[in-house]
């Protein structure tokens, strides 16, 4: 698959937590060798309750738990939107090799935005990192829903 492939599988997933009213960021984590999909996920922290079900969060953890491991070495991450702190930190800390993302975050964003987590000499993993896959239609997706907000 291509990376717009890929892209486009967290577009969908970003779109069905759209509808279930959340915001509408998707995540997968592949295994680039394979083509693999290991894990996939969308923004469940309204329905939740919990703050931290971000997309990248969630697909982390599934895919640790399905390969039974703290680490994911080898494997990238595609996700609809600029992580932020938090995930951009769990990004590292499961060594994803790579994070491929659509749309930039200026307000929340911690790649190429905000604190620039990864260029920070405290970070103990530094991800290749590829932006503006798909980034119009990433963006679009979050217009659409923040204009029903508003």
């Amino acid at each position: 698959m291509t990376k717009d492939e890929y892209m486009q599988i967290a577009l969908d997933l970003a779109r069905k937590a759209a509808t279930e009213d959340e915001v509408p960021v998707g995540a997968l984590i592949v295994n680039p060798t394979t083509g693999e999909i290991i894990a996939e996920a969308y923004n469940q922290s309204a329905h939740s309750g919990d703050a931290t079900a971000h997309a990248e969060i969630l697909a982390i953890q599934r895919a640790c738990k399905k390969l039974n491991a703290t680490r994911l070495w080898d494997l990238d991450m595609y996700v609809t939107l600029e992580p932020c702190t938090m995930c951009a930190a769990a990004i590292s800390f499961a060594r994803i090799r790579k994070l491929y993302f659509g749309a930039e975050d200026i307000k929340g964003g911690a790649v190429i935005n905000g604190v620039k987590f990864y260029e920070a000499p405290t970070c103990h993993h530094k991800p290749e990192t590829e932006s503006g896959i798909m980034a119009e239609e990433c963006a679009s997706v979050l217009k659409d829903f923040f204009k029903t907000k508003r």
